[in-house]
């Protein structure tokens, strides 16, 4: 166990699972060593020493380096090696271990303890002086490059020099000669940089080498990698060192070196894979100066040595629960361990070798649940960019709706409807994006926008359709007029192909190969697993049978937000929701509401027998009618170009212009967000509201009698106040009921309830409650409401520096906020359920869909999430992970 003031362990008595404490590197080499597996002798020294090496300005603890030395004495009583000895010397890598991996960002030393004296040492112990002096030779490079920073192409010049002078092309065609000559002039070389003669005293080599791993830690490569993989001081906090004897796989045929995972990391098949090389180190597996083959033929090369291998790999996933990437080394018949890790492994990989691991009975039901983490679901269930494509990126954006797509750049949602009639695939570009952008989508196969973040219009649309999307490309200046984008000295214009990847937020110029992921039966299976264990529902945010059908397809068990202002966005909705908006008269708004009743009917009726038995939830028209009409600029710059083309004022076209300018003006608002929308407009225009209610239930009676069970909720969104709610049903729903009911001779069911997005609704739920059967909270715009944030502004204007100098732990519109949203919901759920013991209480909002708000959702007892439908798998993985987590 580890003591409170022990600064090194050695493999055999360190904790192998604190990982915080002797980093991932040797708690695997303590693991290994525990379980009886062939490890060289080592030690660790703490990630407690690299945070007080940094925090004292890179200076060694007192006392440090006497516990090494006693340390070096432990090695040198395991290997019968001698540290420094000239006749028997001991050689010993020094490398990095952090609690998480960051391959390639930390430094290693090898073969530190060789000098002048010592290499002959191990020229004559090995009787192959060629190997000591390219040895040598390497670690001079090494450890002036790592830890006296001495530029590599000094090196690499010299080493040039004399592969011409010898007349070769490869480092392994120079003889013993010419890397002993090479080891002095290297050693030369790092005395002219650093002013100083190459340090031979090897206790001296390793205190240097000890300062310059600990010192990697804070260096620019490593800051950036946890900075970008967002790897916090609490998952990793420190670089251990992990001080290892040297073993070699290049002294001869009976040697060899390999890296291999214990299952293929690629497909999840349960076979041995990995690479190996005889007669070769580490680095020449991975270096491509030889290529290495296929573990399997080791049975022939070293038979011994392979099923050995095989035993350990056995024994490595009944250890560790999980699959693992190992390095091993094998020196003259004898194979040694030097490193296992958690395998690093796609989804695809990882869902089958979870199904087939719990199978087996090597990890549990929950153990296999926990192994997939849920932004791992997405490469399922889009195309992807092929891995092996290696392009650069145009531009970068967020990456706000995932997966790949290819086509031609349109500006206009029109001509993206006009150019994918004619067979033509597309990219929408746009600055950002409206509703009345939203035929475009239909047909777009992504949308690229210089604007927004990933809550934006754009990246919430893109996601329910299941589109690829990338958000707030700022280096995108995009014209919709010049009908053109422009990226530094790169133009793209209407026609152009491009590429964009949802996934990373790059943009590509041209068409970049596309690869469709596999999903398959153990996909199901895993989901199924994952049903087994969760308490929360998962439905569906969808607006169309079409998307009630993909959403059942990924187990959806309802849908709990139809968006009706969706279905009056469609082409031949539009022109009918407008003159609506323009009638002078409530009669004359009826005859157009009238208009609308039977395809918002038609349309509930294929969404309820799409979704039958399952729960619908219908939300009533939410956003403020100004969104259904143009915007006063592009009336205005109509109208403007109208005139200069010598229209009259007295042509119907200008006077019809002119009448929507006006209607525009007389919507606008300051804020609209909080202003006439939602329950209000339900309130002030309730023939709206009516038509919408006869739609619905109209639509369930039909179902019904048609054999059809249906079970329809009706969302009033927006609420500020119970009397809202109260005034609605008795004014609208009551008489509207009465109606249908006489008409179909029979009791309609339906659930009435409201959507929680107005703080002072939750505030006083327990009086909603009285009303509301269920609640549906909006995050969205609660989010907007608890922080008196404005969404579209604060991503593109401070967010990210919030978030940078943790002023807030994340943007809270893709992360629910949990001390105060998740605060405000908690208490509505809580007082809400005081009065009604039933109430069903849901999410709706983007949170439906994104783990950690899934989290909090199952810890205040949502009885389910509602996500766009490429959500549900992930949806469905997180509410069992957060079931696992809170029992």
């Amino acid at each position: 166990m580890a003591s409170a003031n022990k600064r090194i362990y050695t493999f055999e008595n360190g904790d192998g699972k604190n990982k915080q404490l002797l980093g991932g590197k040797g708690a695997g080499l303590v693991n290994m060593t525990s379980i009886g597996l062939p490890v060289p002798p080592g030690f660790v020294i703490t990630t407690e020493v690299c945070r007080a090496f940094n925090a004292a300005g890179k200076v060694l603890p007192s006392g440090l380096m006497a516990e090494v030395a006693e340390h070096i004495h432990y090695i040198e009583g395991k290997a019968g090696k001698i540290f420094g000895d000239a006749a028997n010397p001991l050689l010993v890598s020094v490398r990095s271990g952090a609690a998480m991996s960051m391959p390639g960002m930390m430094d290693t030393v090898l073969n530190l303890g060789l000098n002048d004296s010592t290499v002959e040492g191990l020229a004559a112990l090995t009787s192959n002086p060629r190997f000591a002096y390219d040895a040598y030779r390497r670690f001079v490079q090494l450890f002036g490059k790592i830890a006296l920073e001495v530029p590599d192409e000094h090196y690499d010049e010299a080493m040039a020099k004399k592969k011409a002078s010898r007349s070769v092309k490869l480092d392994t065609e120079l003889d013993a000669t010419a890397m002993k000559e090479l080891a002095q002039e290297f050693k030369a070389i790092t005395q002219k940089f650093t002013g100083k003669p190459f340090p031979t005293d090897p206790m001296e080599q390793l205190e240097i080498a000890i300062k310059a791993v600990f010192g990697s830690w804070m260096g620019a490569r490593a800051v950036a990698y946890r900075r970008e993989f967002k790897i916090t001081p609490e998952q990793a906090d420190g670089t251990a060192v992990n001080v290892v004897s040297m073993v070699f796989g290049n002294m001869g045929g009976d040697s060899a070196t390999g890296v291999c995972f214990t299952r293929d990391p690629g497909t999840g098949e349960n076979v041995f894979y990995g690479e190996y090389l005889t007669n070769a180190q580490g680095e020449d597996v991975v270096a491509g100066i030889r290529t290495p083959k296929p573990i399997a033929e080791m049975q022939v090369d070293l038979p011994a040595s392979y099923a050995q291998l095989m035993d350990i790999r056995q024994k490595l996933e009944a250890n560790f629960h999980e699959v693992q990437d190992l390095e091993f080394t094998i020196e003259k018949n004898k194979l040694y361990m030097l490193q296992t890790r958690n395998g690093k492994m796609n989804a695809q990989a990882t869902v089958r070798s979870s199904i087939e691991m719990f199978e087996q009975g090597l990890i549990t039901k929950e153990q296999a649940i926990m192994r997939v983490k849920p932004e791992m679901i997405d490469q399922l269930l889009h195309k992807c960019i092929d891995p092996k494509f290696k392009g650069k990126a145009l531009a970068k954006g967020l990456n706000a709706s995932p997966g790949a797509a290819t086509g031609a750049c349109v500006f206009d949602a029109d001509d993206a409807v006009k150019e994918a009639k004619t067979g033509k695939k597309v990219i929408l570009v746009r600055e950002e994006t409206k509703p009345e952008d939203i035929h475009g989508f239909f047909v777009a196969q992504g949308i690229l926008t210089s604007r927004g973040g990933k809550t934006s219009h754009a990246a919430v649309v893109a996601r329910g359709m299941g589109k690829s999307c990338v958000s707030g490309a700022e280096d995108i200046r995009v014209d919709v007029h010049l009908k053109q984008a422009v990226v530094g000295e790169t133009i793209l214009r209407e026609g152009d192909i491009i590429t964009i990847d949802g996934t990373s937020g790059n943009i590509f110029q041209g068409e970049v190969p596309l690869i469709d992921p596999e999903v398959t039966g153990n996909f199901g299976k895993f989901l199924s697993l994952c049903d087994s264990v969760r308490r929360l529902g998962v439905r569906a945010n969808a607006d169309t049978p079409d998307g009630a059908r993909k959403a059942r397809e990924f187990g959806a068990e309802g849908i709990g937000l139809v968006r009706t202002e969706r279905m009056f966005n469609a082409v031949d909705r539009l022109p009918i929701v407008v003159d609506m908006i323009m009638a002078d008269t409530v009669e004359e708004r009826k005859v157009h509401l009238d208009r609308l009743l039977p395809l918002q009917k038609k349309d509930f009726i294929d969404i309820f027998t799409v979704m039958s038995p399952f729960p619908v939830t219908v939300r009533f028209l939410d956003p403020p009618l100004h969104e259904f009409l143009p915007s006063l600029e592009v009336v205005m710059r109509e109208i403007y170009e109208l005139r200069l083309k010598g229209e009259p004022e007295t042509s119907p076209v200008i006077i019809h212009k002119t009448r929507v300018m006006k209607k525009v003006k007389e919507l606008m608002e300051v804020n609209p967000m909080i202003g006439h929308r939602g329950i209000r407009l339900g309130v002030t225009h309730p023939e709206i509201y009516e038509m919408q209610a006869r739609a619905i239930l109209d639509a369930t009676a039909e179902c019904i009698k048609a054999g059809k069970e249906v079970h329809v909720e009706l969302m009033l969104p927006n609420l500020t106040d119970v009397n809202e709610l109260i005034w609605m049903r008795e004014n609208v729903m009551n008489r509207v009921v009465a109606e249908l009911e006489a008409k179909h001779n029979m009791k309609i069911p339906f659930m009435y309830g409201t959507m929680v997005e107005c703080v002072r609704a939750a505030l006083t739920a327990a009086k909603v409650a009285e009303v509301a059967e269920f609640f549906s909270f909006g995050t969205n715009d609660l989010s907007q409401g608890t922080f008196s944030y404005s969404r579209e502004d604060v991503e593109n204007k401070f967010m990210p520096k919030y978030v940078d100098l943790k002023i807030l732990p994340a943007n809270p519109f893709e992360i629910l906020d949990r001390p105060g949203v998740g605060r405000v919901m908690k208490i509505a759920v809580d007082e809400g359920r005081s009065t009604r013991k039933t109430l069903k209480c849901g999410i709706c909002g983007e949170h439906g869909g994104e783990p950690s708000s899934i989290e909090w959702c199952h810890i205040i007892g949502l009885t389910y999430v509602s996500c766009s439908a490429f959500r549900i798998p992930v949806a469905r993985l997180a509410a069992a992970q957060a079931a696992i987590m809170n029992p």
